[in-house]
């Protein structure tokens, strides 16, 4: 017996069930090991960037403009992926919809692995004078365009090609390659974090970087065997596909993009806070060893992989919204309580509070993401839609996080001032998510 499902543009229900081809396919699980093997490399080259840029590059690349200031403005570079990001969701997402999802999930991998690979060989600022800086926010330009265009397209290929109702437990695979690169990221510099200074910010904190093109290889090799999802290729028969994706987005599906484009607000917040500034809180606020940090991410990584997958089954049983307000709840109430933890200084407790950020808090929403922004649109402009409201958000709220976290300690000597930032971010992802439509019984066949 068919279970009743929505029809993704009214909500009402409906017992149809996807149509049967005889065109090539892949299988779910093949679909969903690509979009996790290609995710955590993008995933793994962008959040390396991320701790580099809070430990090494303020001392490399922004040493003429102070601690501070320096620390700020290599944050900045880090954000400067953000804005680009929607970019790339535009822009793939416009041939991913016109084209197809796979051959744009390979050139976003090559070019995110080039830039990153790059970045390991480029000249410190004493050595190349002011264009090193130009030529690190170039290639990490490059990378935020080439993240803006992979995340959606990951998305679709897990998504679309798993089977009805099970959307949750297959689409978690490539959102386990967010924790599973930071985890790669975090493991192998927290490794090299252990040389003397001296050492590792000559050469140590370079051979992450230059690992990323042995895993690039990796990853096409993975990805090139795919075949086009069952989804986009009906499309194709039917001659169905938009001519404009982004246009009709806006003209037939404008709420669901602007609830999304702000439903991940305070996990977003919250993610950052935990992966990015803790290092820099553990180090210069509360002077900590570095690698405390970094260890302690790393095992928070860990966790985070084991509980996903449980939130996303359970998405599938009571719903992509119950499970993602809890989610926002949780960080909310959490906001204080990680400082706590933290300002104990001792090495066990830092490490718990990481593990309790993301291993609860923030799993239960990233381990929806791939069905929740999926299951908004109809297959002839879901690569626009949900690469675009995915990146628009993390342009919005985790761009700036690590940023103004800085800037709220720095200026008010306490860290209540970011729990607050903190919590104001969850309240909005809570209204969000309670306005999106309930859609994880939804026919995306259509």
């Amino acid at each position: 017996m068919t279970a009743p499902v929505g029809d993704p543009q009214s909500g009402s229900a409906s017992t149809a069930a996807p149509s049967t081809n005889s065109a090539p396919t892949n299988s779910p699980l093949r679909a969903a090991l690509a979009g996790f093997v290609g995710t955590t490399l993008e995933w793994y080259d962008y959040f390396l960037y991320g701790s580099v840029a809070a430990l090494v590059f303020p001392k490399l690349y922004f040493a003429d403009l102070g601690p501070t200031v320096g620390t700020l403005v290599s944050l900045a570079t880090f954000s400067v992926a953000f804005v680009l990001r929607p970019v790339g969701g535009i822009i793939f997402g416009h041939f991913g919809d016109r084209l197809g999802r796979k051959r744009m999930l390979i050139t976003t991998l090559a070019m995110m692995g080039g830039a990153t690979f790059l970045i390991g060989l480029l000249p410190t600022r004493d050595q190349l004078g002011v264009l090193a800086p130009v030529l690190l926010i170039v290639l990490r330009m490059v990378q935020g365009i080439a993240l803006g265009g992979e995340w959606g397209g990951a998305a679709l290929v897990t998504v679309e090609n798993a089977p009805a109702h099970q959307r949750g437990r297959y689409g978690v695979s490539m959102q386990l390659g967010a924790p599973g690169g930071q985890l790669l990221s975090s493991g192998l510099l927290g490794v090299f974090a252990l040389l003397p200074d001296e050492q590792f910010f000559s050469w140590g904190w370079r051979v992450p970087f230059l690992l990323s093109a042995v895993l690039l290889l990796v990853g096409v090799y993975v990805r090139f065997g795919l075949t086009e999802t069952p989804n986009f290729q009906r499309l194709q028969r039917a001659d169905a596909r938009s001519r404009v994706p982004l246009v009709e987005l806006f003209r037939t599906a404008a709420r669901p993009t602007v609830l999304l484009t702000f439903v991940q607000s305070g996990p977003n917040i919250a993610y950052y806070l935990f992966t990015v500034y803790s290092a820099i809180y553990v180090t210069e606020q509360l002077g900590l060893p570095r690698s405390w940090a970094l260890i302690g991410v790393l095992i928070a990584a860990s966790v985070e992989i084991l509980t996903m997958p449980f939130f996303a089954v359970l998405s599938d049983r009571i719903g992509r919204r119950p499970v993602y307000a809890f989610s926002t709840v949780f960080l909310a109430a959490y906001a204080f309580p990680f400082f706590w933890l933290a300002d104990t200084r001792q090495q066990l407790w830092i490490w718990v509070a990481l593990a309790i950020g993301l291993g609860i808090g923030h799993s239960a929403a990233c381990a929806l993401h791939g069905p929740l922004y999926a299951e908004q649109f109809p297959t002839r402009i879901r690569y626009t839609g949900a690469g675009f409201a995915y990146q628009a958000c993390s342009t919005i709220s985790a761009a700036p996080a690590a940023v103004v976290a800085t800037a709220l300690v720095n200026a008010t000597g306490s860290s209540a001032a970011v729990s607050l930032y903190v919590i104001g971010g969850c309240v909005v992802s809570l209204i969000c998510v309670l306005l999106l439509r309930e859609t994880f019984r939804s026919d995306i066949s259509g």
